[in-house]
């Protein structure tokens, strides 16, 4: 299993929480810095079972509630595409 780890206090905006995606995740370089574009970059890394770990969790859910329905939401999306098109939902979230 592929896991990567996000640190939800370095989450405090959009701007940040783009950033932090895209260098904790390896994002490519044209990764578009919206929900659309975050939601096809995860889609294309998870042909494996892939764990995204967000650590202090309870401090994001606390001070920005809308990034982890973000992530959440669209995690959740990701899983229920590839379902659609046949595939293994591949895409676990943990969140401390």
């Amino acid at each position: 299993m592929i896991t990567f780890k996000i640190d939800g206090k370095k989450l405090t905006d959009w701007n940040s929480f783009h950033s932090e995606f895209k260098s904790e995740l390896n994002f490519p370089d044209y990764y578009g810095e919206n929900m659309d574009a975050w939601i096809d970059c995860i889609d294309e890394m998870t042909e494996k079972p892939t764990l995204l770990k967000i650590e202090n969790g309870k401090f994001l859910k606390e001070n920005k509630p809308e990034l982890l329905n973000a992530i959440l939401e669209c995690g959740a999306f990701v899983n229920y595409r590839k379902i659609e098109q046949e595939e293994k939902p591949n895409l676990i979230i943990a969140v401390d």
